[in-house]
């Protein structure tokens, strides 16, 4: 099903230029906030990248697909370790826009999935080590929106972009995620 949705979104986003009268391609920094019932975590270092086609000055569709990343090292008490996690998300949808002078905001329904996975190794005094990894992937889902300013024709900034999110994989979710992202548009 993953690899379904992947190549419905990576052909839409292909034929997108060809039936579009408006193309916008964005790029930028993200920082997410995960959460739950068993706690929540700040993801600081991140990269969004979208690609939005418009039929028409107001409504079109989005492909978008964003990385985040989280390390941290222990060095406590005779223990050394260290973990490494990744969040990648490829979502698609419906975009609606305001393109009337300097600033224009936007909103969007965006669906898809994700992938996460991770890594860690530790070791006790004395030489006991251990190291694993895992990955999961499952369903996604973004609602939010945001302000770009123009700067020319070509041209304009992402001020802010805010997105809830929704994971949900292997019976479980996740609820109270949301993006905050900022970055360059340019526009064809």
């Amino acid at each position: 099903m993953q690899k379904f949705v992947v190549l419905i979104v990576f052909l839409g986003l292909l034929s997108l230029p060809l039936m579009a009268q408006k193309v916008e391609v964005f790029g930028g920094y993200q920082f997410q906030h995960l959460g739950g019932d068993g706690g929540s975590v700040n993801v600081p270092e991140g990269w969004e990248a979208s690609l939005t086609g418009f039929f028409n000055k107001h409504i079109g569709v989005t492909g978008d697909f964003s990385g985040g990343y989280k390390s941290e090292t222990v060095n406590e008490d005779g223990v050394t370790g260290s973990a490494s996690a990744h969040l990648y998300t490829y979502t698609g949808g419906p975009v609606v826009a305001f393109h009337e002078g300097p600033i224009n905001p936007f909103v969007h329904a965006l669906f898809g999935g994700f992938t996460i996975g991770g890594n860690a190794s530790g070791c006790v005094t004395g030489g006991n080590c251990a190291s694993g990894s895992a990955s999961t992937n499952g369903f996604a889902m973004m609602f939010g929106g945001g302000v770009d300013a123009k700067l020319n024709k070509a041209i304009a900034i992402r001020v802010a972009q805010f997105d809830w999110i929704y994971y949900h994989a292997n019976g479980g979710s996740l609820n109270q995620n949301y993006r905050f992202s900022s970055g360059i548009v340019l526009r064809f």
